[in-house]
C-alpha cells in the first residue's frame, strides 16, 4: 500500500508565497513547480482529451485540453506582468494580498484542467452521476476537486504521500472554487462547483494558510488571473475551433442578434417561461442570457453593457470573421490570427484589481464591458454548438463508455476469482484511495460519510475506480471499453498502458 501518513503529506516544501520570495532571485521553487506539472503524464494526456469538440469528430485540428491549457498558461502570465507594470494602485493592492508572481499563475494556468476526464464537460457530468449512483459518494465528480487531488495525491514526483509537492503558492492558485461540495453558496460557480474533496481538504487548509490577507470562500490573486485567463482563452480559442469546422452558421446567428435588437421591447415584456418555451425563435435566447446575468450577477450586470457587447461581438464576429467562410489559405488564417490577437490584447488590458471583491468575483477581474462581452462570446458555443442534437447524439454513446467503464472494473475487482489481474495502476489507486478515508475517518470523523470498515472500503474502491477511469485519454477509453466488452481483438495496441 502507497506510504501516506498525515505526517508525509504535511512534509511540504516552505508555503511560499511571493511576499516571502521578493529577495530570492529567480523564485526557483516556484520554476520547480512548472517543471514538475509540464513533465507530468497527467499533462501530457490532456493532448489527447477532448476540449468541446473532439479532432475524432471534428475531422481536423482543433483545440485539446492541452493547447487550450498552454494558451491559458501564456494569457495569465501576461496579466500577472502587466499588472505589476501599472502605475495606480494595483501593484500596492496585489502585494498587501499576497502577490501575484507571473511563474506561479502560469504554473496554475498549466494545471488548471488535469482532473478533466475524458470526453470534455460531457464525461464530467457522467462520472459525477456514476460516482453518486453507483458507489455513494455523495460528492460526486467534479473536475476541479480532481485536479486539486491529482497535484496533491495521484500524481507523484520522487516520493510518496504529497503528490507533486508543489509550493502552496501554486497550490493555492489552482483552488478556482476553494470550497467543498455544496459550500459555494452564492458564490462564483456556486453550489454545483467545487475544488476539492473531503479527503484532500486537510492539504487545501495548508495551502491556503499562506494567504492571511484572503478571505475564506475567495480566491488568492494569482487563482483569480488564472480564471480570467481560462475565460478569455475559452471564449476565443475555442471560437478559433468552430470557425475552421464551419459550425457556425452565419445566417442563423445574424438572426438571433438582429432579432433581439429589432425586438427587444417585445421580448423585455415576456416573462421567463414565455422566453424558454420560444428559446429557439431569434432573439429568445440571447434575452434568456440577459435574464440569467441579471439573475445571477446582478451586481456587474448592466443592459447598456450588455447592449453594447452584443452589438460588437454582431460587428466583429457574426458580419465580420465569420461571414467569410475559413477557407485554409493563408490570407484566412491572417484574418483569423488578427481577430484573436486583438481580442485577447484588448480583454488583457481591461482587468481590474480589488481589495473587497462582490461574492461572486475574484481580487481581480475583468471590467464591466469585458466581463459582458466574454458572456456574449460564450453565448455562440453554448446555444450555437454544445445545444446541437448531433453533438447531443455523439456525446450520449461516450458517456455509455464511461457507463460500461465503471460498471466493468467494479465487478472485476468484485470478482474474488480475478480480482488481482485487474490493471495494477486500478488497485494502486483503490488502496490509495482506503488510505485516504481511513485517514479521513481518524482525523475528521464528522467529515467521513460511512463508519464501517466495510462501508467505508465501499466508497474508497468507488472513488479509486472513478480516479482511473478519470485519468484515461479519450482514446485509452474507447479502447477499454472495445476491451472490457469482448468487441476487439487487437489486444496489445488497445491494452498498452495499463
Amino acid at each position: 500500500m502507497p506510504q501516506s501518513t498525515a505526517d508525509s503529506r504535511e512534509a511540504r516544501r516552505l508555503p511560499e508565497t511571493l511576499n516571502e520570495f521578493q529577495n530570492a532571485e529567480g523564485h526557483p521553487h516556484f520554476r520547480v513547480d512548472v517543471e514538475r506539472i509540464r513533465f507530468s503524464p497527467f499533462y501530457s494526456r490532456l493532448s489527447a482529451v477532448t476540449q468541446v469538440i473532439s479532432q475524432a469528430g471534428a475531422g481536423l485540428a482543433v483545440h485539446n485540453r492541452l493547447t487550450h491549457s498552454v494558451k491559458v498558461a501564456a494569457v495569465a502570465r501576461a496579466i500577472a506582468t502587466h499588472l505589476a507594470t501599472r502605475t495606480d494602485d494595483a501593484p500596492r493592492t496585489v502585494s498587501a494580498l499576497g502577490g501575484a508572481h507571473p511563474v506561479v499563475v502560469q504554473a496554475a494556468a498549466a494545471a488548471h484542467d488535469l482532473g478533466h476526464p475524458p470526453f470534455g464537460h460531457l464525461g464530467e457530468q457522467a462520472l459525477d452521476h456514476l460516482a453518486r449512483t453507483r458507489f455513494g459518494l455523495s460528492e460526486g465528480f467534479e473536475g476541479n476537486a480532481q485536479t486539486y487531488r491529482i497535484i496533491t495525491r495521484l500524481d507523484e514526483h520522487d516520493r510518496p504521500g504529497v503528490g507533486l509537492n508543489l509550493t502552496a503558492a501554486v497550490r493555492a492558485a489552482v483552488l478556482k472554487y476553494p470550497w467543498r461540495r455544496g459550500e459555494g453558496g452564492q458564490r462564483r460557480g456556486g453550489a454545483s462547483k467545487f475544488n476539492y474533496y473531503a479527503v484532500d481538504e486537510q492539504d487545501v487548509a495548508q495551502a491556503l494558510a499562506a494567504y492571511p490577507a484572503i478571505e475564506q470562500g475567495q480566491q488568492t490573486v494569482e487563482c483569480s488571473i488564472m480564471d480570467i485567463a481560462d475565460d478569455i482563452a475559452y471564449s476565443l480559442h475555442d471560437l478559433d475551433d468552430f470557425y475552421r469546422a464551419d459550425l457556425l452558421n452565419p445566417a442563423t446567428l445574424s438572426a438571433e442578434f438582429r432579432m433581439w435588437h429589432r425586438d427587444l421591447a417585445a421580448l423585455r415584456a415576456l416573462d421567463e417561461r414565455e422566453l424558454a418555451a420560444a428559446a429557439r425563435t431569434p432573439g429568445h435566447s440571447l434575452e434568456l442570457l440577459w435574464r440569467e446575468l441579471l439573475r445571477k450577477d446582478s451586481w456587474i450586470a448592466d443592459p447598456d453593457a450588455f447592449a453594447e457587447a452584443v452589438a460588437k461581438v454582431r460587428a466583429e464576429v457574426i458580419d465580420g470573421l465569420i461571414a467569410e467562410p475559413f477557407d485554409g489559405s493563408l490570407a484566412s488564417e491572417r484574418t483569423l490570427a488578427r481577430f484573436t490577437t486583438a481580442w485577447i490584447a484588448r480583454l488583457q488590458s481591461s482587468v481590474e484589481v480589488h481589495r473587497a471583491p462582490n461574492i461572486r468575483s475574484g481580487h481581480v477581474s475583468l471590467s464591466r464591458q469585458a466581463w459582458h462581452e466574454v458572456a456574449v462570446l460564450k453565448f455562440l458555443h453554448q446555444r450555437f454548438i454544445l445545444e446541437r442534437p448531433d453533438l447531443a447524439v455523439y456525446q450520449r454513446g461516450q458517456a455509455s463508455v464511461l457507463e460500461r467503464l465503471v460498471d466493468g472494473f467494479s465487478a472485476w475487482l468484485d470478482d474474488p476469482r480475478d480480482a488481482r489481474r485487474a490493471p495494477r495502476r486500478l488497485i494502486d489507486l483503490v488502496e490509495l484511495a482506503t488510505d485516504d478515508y481511513r485517514r479521513l475517518r481518524r482525523d475528521a470523523p464528522a467529515l467521513v460519510e460511512s463508519r464501517s470498515d466495510a462501508d467505508l472500503d465501499r466508497l474508497a474502491r468507488g472513488r479509486g475506480i472513478i480516479d482511473y477511469v478519470a485519468s484515461l485519454t479519450d482514446a485509452q477509453a474507447t479502447s477499454l471499453d472495445g476491451l472490457l466488452s469482448g468487441r476487439t481483438e487487437r489486444l496489445w495496441e488497445a491494452g498498452q498502458g495499463l
